[in-house]
């Protein structure tokens, strides 16, 4: 007789391990504690190095405007491009200004299109780069208006030439209105790099032909550096007359120069570092930045800083 095995399968009883237990709710907000406590140390940082990358990009931009400047005056007999078009009486000239555009927030194609203006100018062949003529930390937009809707686009521009070369069309200050037809006869425009001489200028190193303005002032191709005050020096006339500069990287502005040279300029008075009134077509069609009716800053070191970078008087008088 065969013995009878017993095949069947033998359990036995295991149990899981244990787990670890789950974080408390002290805990669990002391992390949240510390993640925020990080993020609020690393995020000044962040914000620094964008800031600062925004600078090193803008002062490239700069320097490619001001050496497209150089090498059109080199191809044109050292004549250089005018800062804006003038009226009838200059039309020979109007061609020969880097702009015609007068920007501002409207929903007009010159202020989002750059094939409209900016690719058209004297300087595109030398600056041949649409985003090369915007500061990247200029935040102005235009509300545009589609077939499905409203989409913001940047505009165009955020750089404008010194006045004084070439002026509008060839003509000087003192051919326009404002404060500028008080002092405007004594300032001459330069048409040459040749003019650049000492003391008929400041001098190709201390020249500047091209600056950031601020977003809610910028409308012609021109920034007309307010003279009031320069000769004789004045100080309590100082003023800002429509244009002002920008404020971007930490209350600062770009400058490209005669020399081919280009730098940040940082302003020591918080008058001009006030917020941009308007970012976008929002507010206004036409520009209404704070010196649009005249903005008085006597004594205030940056205006005369300007005034010593821009341009010199046809008769200066001995103070």
């Amino acid at each position: 007789m065969n013995a009878q095995h017993d095949n069947s399968v033998k359990t036995t009883n295991r149990t899981a391990p244990p787990t670890g237990a789950g974080f408390t709710l002290i805990e669990l907000l002391v992390v949240i504690a510390i993640i925020a406590i990080l993020a609020a140390m690393l995020l000044p940082a962040l914000q620094g190095s964008k800031k600062q990358a925004q600078g090193v990009e803008c002062m490239s931009n700069q320097r490619q405007m001001g050496l497209g400047w150089q090498m059109y005056a080199l191809d044109n007999r050292q004549y250089v491009v005018c800062s804006s078009a003038g009226g009838p009486a200059k039309d020979t000239l109007n061609n020969y200004a880097w702009t015609k555009q007068e920007e501002d927030f409207s929903d007009n194609s010159y202020n989002y299109d750059p094939s409209v203006d900016i690719m058209t100018g004297p300087l595109y062949p030398y600056i041949n780069s649409p985003k090369v003529y915007r500061c990247p930390a200029d935040t102005s937009v235009i509300n545009h208006k589609t077939s499905t809707g409203t989409v913001q686009l940047p505009r165009v521009r955020s750089i404008s030439m010194n006045f004084f070369w070439g002026g509008f069309g060839g003509q000087g200050a003192g051919d326009g209105s404002g404060s500028a037809a008080e002092w405007g006869n004594n300032y001459p425009v330069y048409m040459k790099t040749t003019d650049l001489t000492v003391p008929a200028s400041p001098g190709p190193v201390d020249t500047w032909v091209f600056i950031d303005e601020r977003q809610d002032c910028i409308n012609w191709g021109n920034y007309m550096t307010d003279m009031a005050g320069d000769s004789p020096n004045v100080p309590a006339d100082y003023a800002f007359d429509e244009d002002m500069p920008a404020f971007y990287h930490e209350n600062s502005a770009g400058f490209s120069w005669a020399d081919g040279h280009a730098s940040i300029q940082h302003w020591i008075d918080p008058t001009q570092t006030c917020p941009p009134l308007m970012t976008d077509s929002s507010s206004a069609g036409a520009i209404g930045g704070p010196a649009a009716n005249g903005l008085a800053a006597p004594r205030d070191p940056d205006v005369r800083w300007l005034q010593l970078h821009t341009v010199r008087p046809i008769k200066p008088t001995v103070e």
